[in-house]
């Protein structure tokens, strides 16, 4: 049998003093909890209760696993409430990873301004690989993963959280040297600084997006810090996120490159742990990201246009 009912129903027959009054408690039959207390009585080789036809006393020993049992039900029951109720509160430790790349925009930023404003939650934020498999991440013990892709898979949820603007950019040195082009197949003939994960270009948005010919790579990194940094050096046409260089966009370091075909959008995504009930912390994140990402597009955008 079920321990934790043979103690159950043990410790309301010491309280209650009485089969009969302990199974009206418990809401079982007379017989039940006089079978749990015999199963105990077996499992630990001593009499608990002393029965007699009018009444029933605790033996010695009964007494004191009466005590003993009453304290280990209490506690596991505080206990219980306790984690149940840290599904409900904004508190506890709040694991997030995302690509490294993310990292090179104002990511960083936003976990800082979320751990500001929600105290009692403890941020444990990591930048690293992230796979396509995304149930990875909670085998690795993390609640949220942050994702630029569209991800399909059951076993997870998602949430999507923003949407990130990409452009084509050059700096004016690398402009007046080799000219601009003027059209997606011209950039066949440019240098072109690119991400190692993403070795194709897109121009254009829904069916009208094209992919461009890239036969002249001349630099390449997996880190969008790096090929910002060399884009802005002049060194060839680069893919890159608006929000990464949305400041060299104004002061005129980088100068979007094929601007009226347009760049297809990507998804920011949040995927998280399977189920109707989310925690807390997890469902305030999502929506603290949420907001902060649609003010801080609205702030930044806006003025490159």
């Amino acid at each position: 049998m079920d321990r934790m009912s043979l103690m159950q129903s043990f410790v309301t027959v010491a309280r209650i003093g009485s089969f009969s009054g302990a199974a009206k408690v418990l809401n079982f039959s007379g017989s039940l909890v006089s079978r749990h207390v015999a199963e105990l009585e077996r499992e630990l080789g001593v009499r608990l209760v002393n029965r007699t036809a009018r009444s029933i006393s605790l033996t010695e020993p009964g007494m004191r696993y009466a005590e003993f049992a009453d304290r280990i039900l209490k506690e596991i029951e505080a206990e219980y409430a306790s984690i149940s109720h840290l599904h409900d509160r904004a508190e506890g430790v709040l694991s997030v990873i995302a690509p490294k790349w993310l990292g090179s925009l104002d990511l960083g930023d936003a976990m800082a301004a979320f751990s500001i404003a929600h105290p009692r939650i403890s941020v444990r934020f990591e930048l690293g690989g992230l796979s396509d498999r995304t149930h990875d991440f909670l085998d690795s013990g993390f609640d949220v993963a942050l994702h630029a892709r569209d991800l399909r898979d059951s076993s997870v949820r998602l949430k999507k959280i923003a949407t990130l603007p990409f452009v084509l950019c050059a700096s004016p040195d690398y402009v007046s040297r080799h000219g601009a082009p003027a059209h997606p197949d011209d950039i066949a003939g440019h240098g072109c600084v690119v991400h190692t994960d993403e070795p194709h270009w897109r121009l254009g948005r829904g069916r009208a997006a094209t992919q461009l010919r890239i036969r002249n790579v001349v630099y390449s990194s997996n880190s969008y810090i790096a090929l910002r940094k060399a884009a802005a050096c002049g060194r060839g046409v680069a893919l890159l996120p608006q929000m990464a260089v949305n400041d060299d966009l104004l002061s005129g370091r980088l100068r979007p490159v094929l601007p009226q075909f347009g760049v297809p959008e990507r998804p920011l995504n949040a995927i998280y742990g399977p189920g109707d009930a989310v925690p807390r912390k997890v469902s305030i994140f999502l929506e603290f990201l949420t907001t902060w990402f649609a003010e801080s597009d609205a702030e930044r955008y806006g003025a490159v246009g």
